[in-house]
């Protein structure tokens, strides 16, 4: 479930899963070879994945301070870890993630040990997560004083052998297709271009696809653990990241230490890839009505309706308008959902977005399109959009099996639509390509918990539309010992970093402490963004 404003092609993060016993158990009598090679496939990557976190304990990594043009201020630190592109081949060719880290601020004492991040797309860099230290995050301070904060870029995204599907410039180009069909053309033409796309990751980055699934990444994961020198793994993974983490603590359920788990992709393996974006669209019509009572609520300040009824009506007013002819030439239906779906992801974008649909409606259209449209001199922000894309295509079209039928995509889609049409068809597109990947898709790990589990943390909005409030469900029934704080009626993606002292206190306690409370915790909501 990606970030979708990553992208400006829309989609959380990709997205999330359930219902596994009765076909696990169908699947493993019917056939019985399949799992057989499957588990002797695990088997030699499980052995590959311990050869190379050996060779990396013995290496370590070679700190320096970053390269310039990375953003990444003194005494933030820069280096690589190398891991099989195979782990299957340990021996054969290696790739270099870029990793980065900032050491504890308080005593040798306080120190924990290093806080490994992942914030999600697939497809985000975790490279700025140090810069909590550097820029002072008053909710990361405890935190900070104990663990030296540590990031990486996963394999193929940013500065860690970046794969690509499309020409930067061309991806980023507007105004695009309309993303609701109006006709079977429309369609067909919607269906060349994700086919088209498939094609372009072949011939762009046809070596690394095979080899970008979530296990692998966990296995990185644990490369890089060995590398700190660390003989446990603590790590915070948000969205995406929870099922990088779900994945992590199944094959590796004896090197975690401490692990949180925030905005939860849901890891049934019925529901990863294509059944968790359908959930998707469901919850983001659900979180965009709350953004649409607030601004109704803020009439006073905004101007676009009392109701939520007046204010969609504003909304098919603008997309109608952008549709018949884009705005300022650049922003037409496609590239306003790229903008608008903010809202429903994140509170922090609920004044921000309402502010320039406001201004639309008080005559001022430029603030729009600085908002909307592609920025073509931005030459370094397209190359990390298209790549973020890229990643999170290759990454959720790999990890599993996607149906190949386009009449189950149809049927399933515009049935969707009909009570949920924020983000459907928007959606729908955006993993189309996974229908005609052109290499083998996987089948996802059964995440479960091992020997040597401990409790992990599982934090969740009950309204979050990235990844909605069953997944967070489901991960903690599969993780013995877990514990789930839930925060009521809020809905924001990505919690921890929110202030919200009964969930911020409680990330803390368990991070320096270890400290789960005895029973599930439910929490109000964070303050609710004020014009």
């Amino acid at each position: 479930m990606r970030d979708k404003r990553a992208t400006r092609r829309t989609a959380a993060f990709g997205s999330a899963g359930v219902l596994v016993t009765a076909t696990l158990i169908a699947g493993a009598v019917a056939a019985p070879t399949a799992s057989a090679d499957t588990r002797h496939g695990q088997d030699r990557e499980a052995r590959g994945a311990a050869i190379a976190a050996a060779k990396a304990e013995k290496t370590g990594i070679d700190w320096q301070d970053c390269p310039a043009d990375w953003g990444l201020e003194k005494p933030i630190q820069c280096g690589y870890v190398t891991v099989p592109l195979d782990y299957a081949k340990p021996y054969g060719k290696q790739i270099k993630l870029a990793v980065d880290r900032i050491g504890n601020t308080g005593t040798k004492e306080e120190r924990l040990g290093a806080l490994v991040y992942n914030p999600g797309g697939p497809g985000g860099s975790g490279l700025r997560f140090p810069r909590r230290v550097t820029t002072k995050a008053p909710v990361w301070a405890n935190t900070a004083k104990a663990y030296d904060f540590v990031g990486f870029d996963p394999r193929g995204v940013g500065k860690s052998a970046p794969i690509s599907c499309a020409d930067p410039q061309e991806f980023v180009k507007a105004p695009k297709m309309d993303p609701v069909p109006d006709s079977e053309a429309d369609k067909l033409a919607q269906r060349k271009l994700a086919r088209e796309y498939a094609e372009g990751c072949y011939e762009r980055s046809g070596e690394m696809l095979p080899h970008m699934t979530t296990p692998n990444t966990a296995r990185d994961l644990d490369v890089i653990r060995a590398a700190l020198g660390e003989k446990k793994l603590n790590f915070l993974g948000v969205s995406y990241g929870t099922y990088l983490g779900a994945v992590y603590g199944t094959l590796f359920p004896g090197h975690v230490r401490r692990m949180v788990v925030d905005s939860v992709v849901n890891p049934s393996r019925e529901k990863i890839w294509y059944e968790a974006n359908l959930d998707q669209d469901v919850a983001f019509e659900g979180r965009w009505k709350d953004w649409q009572d607030w601004v109704a609520a803020n009439d006073a300040v905004f101007h676009l309706g009392d109701t939520r009824a007046e204010v969609q009506a504003k909304w098919l007013e603008l997309r109608a308008a952008a549709k018949k002819s884009p705005i300022g030439g650049v922003v037409g239906p496609a590239e306003l959902l790229g903008f608008f779906t903010g809202a429903p992801y994140y509170d922090s974008s609920w004044i921000p977005v309402a502010t320039v649909f406001s201004k639309y409606f008080a005559g001022d259209t430029q603030a729009l399109v600085d908002a909307a449209a592609p920025d073509l001199t931005d030459t370094a922000g397209n190359i990390a959009s298209e790549n973020g894309n890229a990643v999170y295509t290759a990454v959720e079209c790999t990890d599993a099996k996607w149906p190949t039928s386009w009449k189950k995509w149809d049927r399933d889609n515009t049935r969707l639509h009909r009570d949920y049409p924020f983000l459907t068809w928007s959606n729908a597109w955006m993993n189309l390509p996974c229908a005609t990947w052109p290499v083998k898709q996987q089948t996802p790990v059964d995440v479960k918990s091992g020997k040597g589990l401990p409790g992990v943390l599982i934090v969740q909005a009950e309204r979050d539309a990235a990844t909605p409030y069953g997944g967070a469900v489901e991960l903690h029934k599969r993780f013995k010992d877990s514990r789930l704080i839930t925060e009521k009626d809020a809905g924001s993606h990505g919690v921890t970093s929110l202030v919200n002292p009964c969930i911020n206190e409680r990330v803390d306690a368990y991070l320096l402490s270890g400290k789960l409370d005895a029973a599930d915790v439910t929490c109000g909501p964070h303050a609710t963004p004020k014009p």
